[in-house]
């Protein structure tokens, strides 16, 4: 079968109960990467779907945790999903079949429908307006961003770029692996006809996650975008983010050795790519 080209990773930590709405509805194989629960879900998983691969990380590997499913995985695609998303039936043979078609295309960022509603995502309809143009070898609009439960990705460029960082960590984590795979010369676009399904889970830390995007912003900025746009992502933080901002930059400063030690900028075409994105600063 054609899906069998495609393997769904998923990490997951602590999420049991949603673990067990969304395996069942996964298509071809599945490895599920386990970020250090203490609910008993490793165990769960391998008693309730013995099908499923699951990975003992023994930590909070955060986002790099899925480059442990991708090394595993021996399909030369890899679609992702979080603990509370799961693909569309028909989905992943579709990726798989645009992917076989478009040898220059390294990632697939599929369309998005959030809670029984099926509400497109916002970031969907962003992608859909192609701020950036279509190329021609492409299936869609290009993107340089990218929600990651709702991605495909060519395994090989995906791993040769080096996946996800440890730097960025999570939330916010797709945008520097799509600058690299742009940089590297592959194609990334949005194909609204690769359906995947989002149910965000209750249990989440709104003040928290604002926190963790204001520092990996800058953290991501740091790594490949020129030191004006630093500058600038740094001031806008400080100044409009309220609290959850100055504690994002508080946080991005232990982690700025790192970043720079990483740090490698962006080729001119790729940087004026993603300079189209972003907000006008005043």
């Amino acid at each position: 079968m054609a899906v069998a080209r495609v393997t769904v990773v998923v990490v997951s930590r602590d999420r049991r109960a949603d673990l067990a709405r969304s395996l069942a509805c996964h298509e071809g194989p599945v490895i599920l990467v386990d970020n250090g629960s203490s609910d008993g879900t490793p165990g769960f998983v391998r008693e309730r779907f013995p099908h499923v691969t699951v990975i003992e990380a023994g930590r909070n590997l955060g986002a790099p945790a899925r480059n442990l499913g991708v090394r595993l995985a021996t399909t030369p695609y890899v679609a992702f999903a979080d603990d509370d998303s799961w693909w569309a039936p028909g989905a992943l043979e579709r990726a798989a079949d645009l992917l076989d078609a478009h040898p220059r295309l390294a990632l697939l960022a599929g369309r998005l429908l959030v809670g029984p509603a099926e509400r497109v995502d916002p970031i969907c309809a962003e992608m859909a307006r192609a701020p950036i143009g279509r190329e021609s070898d492409l299936p869609g609009p290009n993107v340089l961003g990218f929600l990651a439960c709702g991605a495909v990705v060519r395994r090989a460029p995906f791993l040769t770029v080096g996946g996800f960082d440890d730097v960025v960590f999570f939330f916010g984590e797709e945008e520097r692996l799509a600058l690299d795979l742009a940089a590297a010369g592959w194609g990334l676009a949005y194909v609204p006809g690769v359906v995947a399904h989002h149910h965000p889970s209750p249990s989440r830390d709104p003040a928290g996650r604002r926190a963790l995007a204001a520092r990996n912003a800058v953290l991501t900025a740091v790594l490949r975008r020129p030191w004006r746009v630093v500058a600038q992502v740094t001031a806008t933080t400080a100044l409009r983010g309220g609290r959850a901002g100055r504690r994002g930059l508080r946080d991005a400063v232990a982690r700025l050795p790192r970043a720079l030690a990483a740090r490698r900028r962006l080729p001119p075409a790729v940087e004026a790519a993603r300079r189209t994105l972003d907000p006008r600063f005043t």
